[in-house]
């Protein structure tokens, strides 16, 4: 039975696969191979601390909020006092991410490559474009999700400002520096995430006698890592230099989890929208198809009490280093 829908693209051109086309038959196993590849595409799926699949929409976390206190006992006959625990909850929100892909039959019948193997990791980068970027700076993201993280660590005061004649290494690594931000609020740094010009500011530090601290030959590729903790630098466009230059921080605090893994289907008639309402595609009259993929996910920070922090407001596992005016 062939399926009739109406497609709503977000851009404001249409855009369609040309001459390149797809395979019209998608085998599950492809499914199950492009979210490990969305994983892998995505620096925060791949850093943060997957959860359970969700059974529904959204899933209930039990977090920690307040923590017992123990007592001395004042002589042989003192008496002993009471504590509690209590705990919060975080509700993580399943939302969808989905992309569309036209394609002319008469592409498909004359292609003589896996088209296939040309489309899915671009559909890899694309997911995992749109994820990053709405949890790490909250673009685009759904109204029901939280702060991003940039937003999280800004709001708890968790960030470090690199003007140009400040020191890189201070900024980072010193007492006030980004890692300490997070160890003040309880929490130990266990990876950063930054954009890619940063490599080059890594690249440019010098110990007291010259010598390059990141790079010691030119024949073997750069470590970079700061106080054992790797560094990731996201390259699928997502990361915003203007908001951050690094995010430091716990990310095992960075919790997701996904509601249904990738779905596809193929569909022979109906029509694709742009924006405006205007029709950029209408399948069977064009004989084309439209190669549609789907997948939903929601995430959380615990961020649980602590001994070192017990404010809330106060307290956030990430930190921040910003880039000055």
């Amino acid at each position: 039975m062939k399926n009739r829908m109406n497609l709503r693209l977000f851009d404001s051109d249409a855009q369609l696969i040309d001459r390149t086309g797809a395979d019209s038959l998608i085998p599950e196993e492809r499914a199950r191979e492009i979210i490990q590849g969305t994983v892998a595409q995505s620096a925060v799926l791949s850093m943060g601390r997957r959860l359970p699949n969700m059974s529904s929409k959204t899933y209930r976390m039990p977090v920690l909020d307040m923590m017992p206190l123990a007592y001395f006992v004042n002589g042989d006959n003192g008496s002993k006092k009471t504590t509690k625990m209590a705990w919060d909850k975080k509700i993580i929100t399943a939302e969808e991410i989905a992309v569309i892909v036209p394609i002319p039959e008469a592409v498909l019948d004359d292609s003589e490559y896996d088209i296939w193997a040309e489309v899915r990791p671009r559909v890899q980068e694309a997911f995992g474009k749109v994820i990053d970027a709405a949890i790490i700076f909250d673009t685009n993201a759904p109204d029901s999700w939280r702060d991003g993280v940039v937003k999280t660590a800004q709001t708890a005061g968790n960030v470090v400002t690199l003007n140009a004649k400040d020191d890189l290494f201070e900024a980072v690594m010193s007492e006030n520096g980004v890692i300490s931000k997070v160890e003040e609020d309880g929490f130990f740094v266990n990876g950063h995430m930054a954009d890619i010009s940063m490599r080059a500011k890594l690249r440019g530090l010098r110990d007291s006698t010259g010598n390059p601290i990141f790079k010691s030959d030119m024949q073997n590729g750069t470590n970079y890592s700061l106080d054992g903790s790797l560094i990731q630098f996201p390259n699928n466009g997502a990361f915003d230099k203007s908001q951050a230059l690094m995010v430091s921080g716990d990310f095992s605090q960075l919790v997701y989890s996904i509601r249904q893994d990738i779905t596809f289907k193929l569909f022979t008639e109906g029509v694709v929208q742009n924006t405006d309402g205007s029709i950029a595609y209408n399948l069977m009259q064009q004989d084309m198809v439209a190669l549609r993929a789907v997948m939903r996910l929601g995430w959380e920070i615990p961020n649980p009490i602590n001994s070192i922090q017990p404010t809330k407001s106060s307290r956030c596992p990430f930190a921040v280093l910003k880039a000055g005016a």
